[in-house]
């Protein structure tokens, strides 16, 4: 049969209008408010937590092999390297050293922020209108991220992972955390800010699955200038995805506090 070209091209425009109509899929998962749905489990991927700067590999005890040795990696500061005061550099010099027995990481401290966010570990977010909790394994470390206050409220009290304030800048979810004791390292590097330290978060949804993350430091005790890291998570996928809680303290209680001992020093048992 001999196609009509003029009913040809009248299908041809209709689908096409049909197409021109059809509404855009938004790519970013909401909450009922109308706010981006971050809940789930989220985990950063790299080399953050062993070193923030862009770094090459280095070993530890050579008794351990490569499970002491730091992987290559590139550096998630956004201005390159972090603004040190003189003595800073000289203090982070010397945690470096001393990172196997000093890191609150090896110790089984609470992480605090940023750092509880590139850890090798996954963490949940649990959010509603008023709160955003979020849930980190190790150390069973957890935060509040306070939604309702129209004015940042001052820590009642220092603490490892502070107090955490925050609001919606359009997509993105803007973090004011402070009240900080000064004592978490930022990394295994030994890079590390002290009590006055104030930190601004941005989670960014770049699709239904990752997250631009950003935190920037400030601290006039430590950093000659505020920096910046910027760094992406990644939505864990598995459908049974869950954070279970790394109770690490029974492994850190022998070298916290095993020269209490009765007769550690003099070499007892």
């Amino acid at each position: 049969m001999k196609k009509n070209p003029i009913s040809w091209l009248c299908l041809v425009l209709i689908a096409g209008g049909c197409a021109a109509t059809q509404p855009e899929v938004d790519p970013i998962p909401r909450a009922w408010d109308g706010n981006p749905n971050l809940n789930g489990v989220w985990q950063a991927m790299g080399t953050a937590n062993w070193n923030l700067e862009d770094h090459g590999s280095y070993g530890g005890p050579t008794e351990y092999g490569v499970f002491t040795a730091t992987p290559p990696g590139l550096g998630v500061v956004v201005e390159g390297e972090i603004p040190y005061q003189d003595w800073a550099l000289e203090q982070r010099a010397q945690n470096f050293a001393a990172r196997f027995a000093e890191d609150t990481e090896v110790k089984c401290f609470l992480p605090g922020i940023p750092r509880a966010n590139y850890m090798p570990y996954p963490f949940h977010i649990l959010q509603g209108d008023q709160k955003i909790m979020m849930v980190y394994g190790f150390a069973e470390a957890n935060r509040t991220i306070h939604m309702d206050k129209e004015t940042p409220e001052e820590a009642p009290i220092d603490s490892w992972m502070g107090r955490s304030h925050g609001r919606w800048e359009g997509d993105t979810l803007v973090v004011e955390a402070h009240g900080f004791n000064g004592q978490a390292w930022l990394d295994r590097a030994g890079n590390f800010a002290s009590d006055t330290l104030k930190v601004e978060e941005r989670f960014t949804p770049m699709g239904p699955d990752s997250i631009w993350y950003e935190a920037r430091m400030e601290d006039p005790n430590v950093y000659t200038a505020p920096w910046t890291i910027a760094l992406p998570l990644y939505r864990r996928l598995e459908p049974n995805a869950q954070v279970l809680e790394f109770k690490c303290v029974e492994y850190s209680e022998e070298l916290l506090y095993g020269h209490l001992r009765r007769g550690a020093e003099q070499g007892g048992q």
